[in-house]
């Protein structure tokens, strides 16, 4: 079953796939049938029995038609910019994603979707420390996991593309759950300075929702200091099932945790019309960043765009 990062995308795809369905039921030939069986018909005239094809419009809209009920700047040279097409047969091409057999006919290839994938697996990261003898983290216990509180910026942990809200469920081969943050800490300033293995698993607290800019630029929702307080009815946020009383955390895959909403602002308004939202409920949010300044989440959170 193919995924969809978006309603709009879902929406998008049911008419691409409803209009390639008629017009192969349309072109299809008729069966043979025995000589004498029945008299020909004009060629103006379905044959008896048989409904003459419904026009595309009646069936689903163009997609032309598609800006005008789901509030997108959308039209036919958009879809076929940001859509991959393999061919299956001769005359027949559906749509494909590289990225995990991800049908994406409005979001495209899309390399915010890509720096902010949360995947379901684990990774094992490799460490080293700076001069200071330091990896640039803080961690933080919750309910006998291990969870990255900080990820300073331009340190190793940075640089090995550890993240705000990633687990960490073994340093050096030893598995940290029930551990304090104290002896979390007191084992990465154990470690061997050249090397430090962490087995990690992506945010497991945080999802991310990817949306589409209206004509006027908005995806339709209001936020303030970082967390969202508002939906605007029928806008894409809405629709594809943002929610208040969550905090957002990153934007096309950039931390944005600290930041003011002014900065938050510029990132969204200069974001591409395909957007992806990370969000947080608060009350994990609030206990994540427990004890922690604003300033010191803003001056030293690591805020850079990740590389794909």
């Amino acid at each position: 079953m193919s995924l969809y990062p978006s309603l709009e995308d879902l929406k998008v795809d049911k008419v691409m796939r409803a209009q390639t369905q008629l017009a192969q039921s349309t072109l299809a030939p008729m069966p043979a049938l025995p000589e004498g069986t029945y008299q020909a018909l004009p060629m103006s005239a379905p044959p008896v029995g048989v409904p003459a094809a419904l026009p595309a419009s009646n069936l689903y809209p163009n997609l032309e038609e598609l800006g005008d009920y789901m509030g997108l700047s959308l039209n036919s040279e958009e879809v076929q910019r940001n859509l991959a097409l393999v061919p299956v047969s001769d005359n027949v091409a559906v749509p494909f994603s590289p990225y995990g057999a991800m049908v994406r006919p409005v979001t495209g290839a899309d390399v915010g979707i890509r720096r902010a994938e949360i995947k379901p697996g684990l990774r094992e990261v490799i460490l080293c420390k700076d001069q200071d003898g330091k990896v640039g983290l803080r961690l933080r216990a919750i309910d006998n996991g291990i969870f990255i509180q900080l990820v300073q910026s331009n340190s190793p942990a940075s640089l090995a593309g550890l993240r705000f809200g990633d687990q960490v469920l073994q340093i050096n081969g030893q598995n940290v759950a029930g551990w304090s943050v104290d002896k979390a800490h007191k084992a990465l300033k154990a470690a061997a300075e050249t090397r430090i293995e962490m087995v990690v698993r992506d945010r497991p607290f945080q999802r991310t929702v990817t949306m589409h800019k209206d004509s006027s630029g908005h995806v339709g929702f209001i936020y303030k200091n970082g967390k969202i307080t508002s939906l605007v009815k029928d806008g894409s946020a809405a629709r594809n099932g943002l929610l208040t009383e969550h905090y957002i955390c990153e934007i096309n895959g950039q931390n944005i945790i600290g930041l003011k909403d002014s900065q938050i602002k510029d990132i969204l308004s200069t974001s591409p019309s395909a957007m992806t939202i990370t969000i947080m409920p608060k009350f994990i949010y609030d206990h994540m960043i427990k004890r922690m300044s604003t300033g010191l989440l803003r001056s030293a959170m690591d805020h850079s765009v990740p590389e794909v």
